[in-house]
């Protein structure tokens, strides 16, 4: 997991300004990110900056909060996330005003954040892990290599181990349950659902849930009214927009010939725990299987 490099770490402002090359370059430390690059770094990370909602918790789920130094809109978890600088939004950096904070690493998320700006940090001599996380094996791993990079690594090993334990747990007690055909509704308007490579598809499997939409080709499909009437989910499940809403749900009362909707199998879970892949998804996923367990037991 942790290996040994020599690497030169420059200062953005400083790669900005034209300075040179430092004159000794020490020992530090190299990982593999999610992109197969190797990030390299001369002494562990001090100042990080997270571009997204789900990297921020990570890295405080790594043990490397007290390093953050900036982070995007919408991160908010755990409560001292909320008080760090904002570098704009997800999908639409400030780089101004990221630079001015003269991170010595930045993580990025590989399948939002706009990949020219991104590069343009990197041109910049700025260290750039690439997180793109599908999975709890994903997460662990994750955990445990920014915690490498910002000198906490007896913390990400840490949560890295008990995360690992706590899934295998979890998948041992539903090994054998009785399969279950679920709708996962991500939005109304289009109505969106996820595919069978979505964390959240892999969090209902663990479950003994069988995504209906898995075999979709997007990420995130865009799916209409009649294919789910056609599929007949026996649970819908629904996060909502952000807050406890059952609005969403209240609609597909109006499809009595469901067997969810006859069945009442209509679930709300917090979005926050489920529709970003961090350690809380655990907490997401106990709650989807619960949901799952009620649904068997209404047959």
């Amino acid at each position: 997991m942790r290996r040994r490099c020599r690497y030169p770490v420059m200062a953005a402002l400083a790669l900005w300004l034209g300075a040179g090359l430092p004159d000794a370059v020490q020992a530090g430390v190299c990982v593999s990110d999610d992109a197969g690059r190797e990030v390299c770094l001369d002494a562990p990370a001090r100042r990080i900056v997270a571009l997204s909602p789900g990297v921020t918790e990570l890295l405080f789920a790594a043990g490397a909060g007290e390093r953050l130094v900036g982070a995007v809109s919408f991160s908010d978890y755990p409560a001292a996330a909320a008080d760090l600088p904002r570098v704009g939004s997800y999908d639409r950096l400030d780089l101004e005003a990221l630079l001015a904070l003269e991170p010595d690493l930045v993580v990025a998320w590989a399948g939002g954040n706009p990949r020219e700006q991104v590069d343009r940090l990197a041109a910049l001599g700025l260290p750039v892990f690439f997180s793109d996380v599908e999975d709890f094996a994903a997460i662990a791993s994750s955990l445990e290599r920014l915690g490498v990079l910002a000198g906490s690594e007896t913390e990400g090993r840490a949560a890295a181990t008990r995360l690992r334990g706590e899934v295998a747990e979890l998948r041992a007690r539903y090994a054998d349950a009785a399969p279950v055909p679920v709708f996962y509704q991500v939005w109304e308007q289009p109505l969106m659902t996820v595919n069978g490579t979505h964390w959240i598809s892999r969090s209902l499997e663990l479950c003994g849930g069988q995504n209906l939409f898995a075999g979709e080709a997007s990420l995130v499909p865009r799916i209409g009214v009649e294919a789910v009437l056609a599929r007949d989910p026996e649970v819908i499940v629904t996060g909502g927009m952000g807050e406890p809403d059952s609005t969403w749900l209240e609609a597909w009362r109006a499809f009595p010939e469901l067997t969810a909707v006859r069945r009442d199998n209509l679930f709300f879970v917090d979005p926050d725990l489920v529709q970003r892949a961090t350690p809380r998804l655990l907490e997401g996923t106990r709650a989807l299987c619960d949901h799952l367990e009620m649904a068997r037991e209404r047959r």
